[in-house]
């Protein structure tokens, strides 16, 4: 990991240009650019092929730049002292007057922020005088790149630059809590939903539907570009087959999210996994059972979106 201050000042070179860089950050790597900027900002939905209804998370450094932007609540400031920084990602009104740009928040008055703990990304976002807009790093629609490597890998010499950053820790994208009604799940992530509930002293729901649009609604989402089925107690001889817990055979075509039934490691080691077996030519997936719970629901949310057709 290449957290030195001429990386992180290279990069800021080129966002103070309204150019978009590769960011590390400790779910997925970003798309990073400018979020002041419309000219920045459009950059992103063009490389990403993204809709320009399908609006962007922003990634603040401090809560002083936040209020500049946003109406914090009470609902915030607990959410945010106990997990923040981190792989959550919250939803508040934004502010009239605010700088950040209208195509980030499709012209409407809510704004999705978060707080990366990375530290390059913190580093970073210390020397800027302006938030960061950055989805993750990948076509639409497509899997989220999780090393540098990977997001060469879609865009090639289409960025200005990535910042190395080594491998995401946590590897799915970050949990999406809206505060602006009451507060909803709208996009699972690696924290428990308990733990968020007790928080808040308030029972959470995942609410897969909502009149919000945020990031990872669409059915098909996170996919390799090839079908997977789910649940599968074993696969057909033409398919890569995806498990989590240790057999005694070892086919070739065996990959392994994790051997000891570890879901936290399974979910770091997923979207590596599934671009693996695209590369490997592989056209079909069977993904072994998962157990639908704590970070697994997340897995499972990612697995399903993949799957859709």
């Amino acid at each position: 990991m290449n957290n030195n201050l001429s990386n992180i000042k290279k990069g800021k070179y080129f966002l103070d240009k309204h150019n978009c860089i590769g960011l590390p950050t400790e779910t997925v790597y970003g798309l990073a650019a400018n979020a002041y900027s419309n000219k920045a900002v459009l950059k992103i939905f063009k490389l990403k092929n993204r809709p320009k209804n399908n609006p962007l998370i922003v990634h603040y450094h401090s809560l002083e730049m936040l209020k500049k932007d946003c109406i914090v609540n009470k609902n915030f400031l607990k959410l945010y002292n106990k997990f923040c920084p981190g792989p959550l990602t919250l939803i508040l009104k934004l502010k009239k007057g605010s700088n950040v740009s209208k195509f980030v928040t499709n012209k409407k008055n809510t704004l999705a922020i978060r707080f990366p703990s990375h530290p390059i990304a913190i580093n970073l976002l210390k020397i800027l005088k302006y938030p960061l807009a950055a989805p993750s790093a990948n076509i639409s629609s497509k899997l989220s790149p999780v090393t540098k490597k990977h997001v060469e890998e879609e865009f090639g010499k289409k960025i200005k630059y990535v910042i190395e950053g080594g491998n995401s820790k946590i590897g799915l994208e970050s949990t999406i809590i809206n505060l602006t009604a009451r507060p909803e799940i709208l996009r699972l992530g690696s924290l428990e939903i308990s733990k968020l509930s007790k928080t808040l002293n308030s029972k959470l729901k995942f609410k897969k539907k909502s009149s919000l649009k945020v990031p990872g609604q669409n059915s098909l989402h996170y996919s390799p570009g090839i079908p997977l089925r789910m649940n599968c107690k074993n696969a057909n001889s033409d398919e890569a087959f995806i498990l989590v817990k240790k057999r005694n055979k070892n086919d070739k075509n065996f990959f392994y999210l994790t051997t000891s039934g570890n879901l936290t490691e399974a979910a770091k080691n997923l979207y590596s996994t599934l671009r693996t077996v695209k590369k490997k030519g592989y056209k079909k997936i069977a993904v072994e059972k998962i157990s639908n719970k704590g970070i697994g629901l997340a897995i499972n949310d990612r697995l399903q979106k993949a799957s859709t057709k």
